[in-house]
């Protein structure tokens, strides 16, 4: 006799997830507030195969229900991730319109936000591969519910979250490195030399690129 221990066929887009966050957002530190979430298992994680936006309007009103009085009352955080919908990500940002007018009718605007992740996320007024946008592109269209009460208090105890490096990439297709040295590098280092409080200026030259850090 063989035993035979049931797989979650849903666990597959939890697992993408959070290697995606561990990886991406606390590996490269886009949000200093995540990592203390995840190492506390305060993350509640929920699959939704739905496509119907007036489902997902349904279940987005479940899961906001729940960190308030519910099951999930015990989580910091949730993310709902859909995989099957809102390919597009026109569509899926149409449908976030939507999600403030929920919190509104359900009394919760002020005490929950809506964040999203989505594959083709571009910021407004940004061209597609706007490095920027990477930012917040997850491997499924997914949603994030925030207390704000949480949110403030990460605040509070990250005052400030800036960092003290500046970066700045250039691209000079064609160029080669020695190129980019002379023509971009050594000028902007020289306008640079002299700021206040400046201790460290590393610059890196490649075929097409410059990349100059200033601490």
């Amino acid at each position: 006799m063989t035993s035979s221990t049931a797989i979650n066929p849903l666990q597959i887009y939890i697992d993408d997830t959070v290697r995606w966050l561990e990886k991406a957002v606390i590996g490269l530190n886009l949000c200093p507030f995540a990592k203390a979430v995840h190492v506390k298992n305060e993350i509640a994680y929920h699959v939704s195969m739905a496509e119907d936006t007036t489902e997902i309007m349904l279940l987005l009103k479940d899961q906001l229900m729940s960190l308030i009085e519910g099951e999930n009352q015990k989580f910091d955080t949730a993310l709902i991730i859909l995989p099957m919908a809102f390919q597009d990500f026109y569509a899926f940002n149409d449908f976030l319109y939507k999600t403030d007018k929920l919190l509104r009718r359900s009394q919760l605007d002020g005490v929950l936000q809506v964040a999203s992740f989505h594959p083709q996320f571009q910021f407004e007024g940004t061209e597609e591969d706007d490095i920027g946008n990477f930012t917040n592109r997850s491997p499924y269209p997914t949603l994030h519910l925030i207390r704000e009460e949480s949110m403030d208090k990460a605040v509070d105890a990250f005052p400030d979250i800036s960092p003290t490096q500046v970066k700045i990439i250039m691209k000079s297709d064609g160029m080669t490195p020695d190129e980019i040295e002379s023509r971009i590098v050594i000028p902007i280092e020289m306008g640079m030399l002299g700021i206040p409080q400046q201790t460290v200026m590393r610059s890196t030259a490649k075929y097409g690129i410059c990349d100059i850090a200033i601490d």
